[in-house]
């Protein structure tokens, strides 16, 4: 078998890998949406059969004497994008090949009984109950951070780390974390008195219906770009995007006291959407066709729901369909007290609701957390104390019940240790990108304030969803704005966005 015969081999099975993994995620779509409670033990066993398959055909011994043979030929002489393929696929193949079958089938039924537990325990403030399956879920993914750790010769949490954000690494993320542990609690204090110094926005009263909320998340979701032909808007206990390229499924969840809360949660899985819409189409099927890790991907959802859908441009045209969509009327109902209302800061409890200047510290809370939880330095009993604590400590407010504290979120139910520190990694990106973009053309901005979202798509369509993994989350971020990842950047858009009319913005 030539090199070349052997690369046609391996493209062939990895396009087995991408649609099985797909039917995995439509299962899961499934099973947050619209599956019956009764039918847990039997998704149960279909998620693992399914993860147990994509196992086998990752560790038959004839994948690595493939792997090699195309690896033989100079990487230089290869197709760019082939050469990329496989280094996604090398990588891909060393996670696999460091746990065993078993490990996976009984991590895939654990996660899913935890997830099922998860969605009754939460609305019951029943933390104790659930706390079983967490810890069934939490000592299979140590197994696996300690397997993996060895084969990838890093530490335990590095390697569910690199699962999410490829060829990450703790020692990086703590860097850039204690740079805006420095920053961000002097420029939250200044933003709260600064905010209390001025008129307070005026509220937006309710109720607000639901199908008039679904109506107009959609109605917003298509002027972004989203294809209903190719996906659909659901409820769930908690907003996620999931499906593949062809057939995106997002969530939101509904409250008619408010309705910004959904509207953004809309808006954010929007983005997750289109950017697997996006995705280089040739390249469908292929590790180098998937996105460039989570950090891309979350910041592909901040920078339309934060940087694009929280800016006064994006307030002018959306006002009129507010008002339209709940029969609002008066100086509530104006472009420019939404937008103020957009961009209002206090800390909150819930991180999917929290505002762009206090959402950095619940995620360092969350990572903090769970590499205390992978290293066994905490255990799941001490969880929700320490978690009162953390809060306290970053955000001085403290949650009276576990279901507005360390049970709000499904990662850790769903085994997703290593995922929460790619949402602060991705506001960062957001940031860079979307200065990077309105700076390369100047109708952006303007379009937002039309409601066409043409330009940044187009931008974004060109220089982040159409690279595909083939430069690695990093190597993405510099191409697209011309130098590497700038935390700078973000900081300046705090200050121009809620100190405009300070002198402390020229100090940020």
């Amino acid at each position: 078998m030539t090199e070349d015969s052997a690369y046609q081999t391996l493209e062939h099975r990895f396009k087995k890998l991408a649609v099985l993994g797909g039917v995995h995620r439509m299962l899961h779509w499934d099973s947050q949406t619209m599956m019956p409670v009764g039918g847990a033990g039997d998704r149960a066993e279909q998620t693992a059969a399914i993860a147990l398959v994509r196992h086998e055909l990752l560790t038959d011994p004839s994948l690595d004497e493939l792997l090699c043979r195309a690896e033989a030929v100079d990487m230089a002489t290869l197709n760019p994008w082939k050469a990329a393929n496989l280094v996604e696929m090398r990588r891909l193949w060393v996670h696999a090949n460091a746990v065993d079958g078993r490990l996976v089938e009984a991590l895939a039924k654990a996660v899913s009984a935890s997830e099922s537990c998860w969605r009754e325990a939460r609305p019951e403030n029943d933390f104790a109950g659930f706390a079983p399956r967490m810890g069934e879920v939490l000592a299979l993914v140590r197994e696996t951070a300690m397997a993996k750790a060895e084969a990838l010769d890093c530490t335990p949490y590095d390697a569910l780390l690199d699962s999410y954000e490829p060829h990450g690494r703790g020692a990086r993320i703590d860097a850039l974390f204690d740079r805006l542990a420095g920053f961000l609690p002097g420029f939250l204090a200044r933003v709260i008195e600064d905010q209390a110094a001025a008129p307070a926005p005026l509220a937006l009263e309710g109720p607000f219906p639901i199908d008039a909320q679904r109506a107009l998340g959609r109605r917003l979701m298509e002027a972004v770009g989203f294809d209903f032909d190719h996906g659909r808007l659901d409820e769930s206990g908690h907003p996620f995007s999931s499906g593949t390229p062809g057939d995106t499924r997002i969530t939101t969840r509904y409250d008619e006291a408010d309705f910004t809360m959904s509207l953004m949660a809309v808006l954010h899985e929007t983005g997750h959407a289109m950017y697997e819409r996006g995705l280089p189409a040739a390249w469908r099927y292929q590790p180098v066709g998937e996105a460039a890790g989570m950090s891309v991907h979350e910041s592909q959802s901040l920078l339309l729901e934060m940087q694009a859908c929280r800016s006064r441009a994006f307030a002018e045209f959306a006002a009129p369909l507010m008002r339209e969509a709940f029969g609002g009327d008066g100086p509530a109902w104006e472009a420019e007290n939404i937008y103020r209302l957009n961009i209002r800061v206090a800390p909150g409890l819930i991180r999917v609701y929290a505002d762009e200047v206090t959402y950095p510290a619940h995620i360092m809370l969350r990572y903090g957390l769970e590499k205390s939880l992978i290293s066994g330095d905490l255990v799941i009993a001490d969880l929700p104390g320490a978690w009162a604590d953390g809060m306290n400590d970053l955000l001085g407010i403290t949650p009276h019940n576990d279901r507005d504290g360390c049970m709000q979120d499904i990662h850790w139910a769903a085994g997703a240790y290593g995922y929460f520190p790619t949402y602060t990694l991705g506001a960062l990106n957001a940031a860079q990108l979307y200065d990077t973009a309105r700076s390369a053309d100047t109708d952006i901005e303007a379009g937002l304030a039309r409601g066409d979202f043409k330009p940044l798509l187009a931008w974004l369509r060109r220089h982040v969803h159409a690279q595909g993994a083939s430069l690695g989350p990093a190597g993405l971020i510099e191409q697209a704005t011309g130098r590497p990842l700038d935390v700078g950047v973000f900081e300046r858009h705090l200050a121009a966005r809620y100190l405009p009319s300070s002198s402390a913005a020229g100090d940020y």
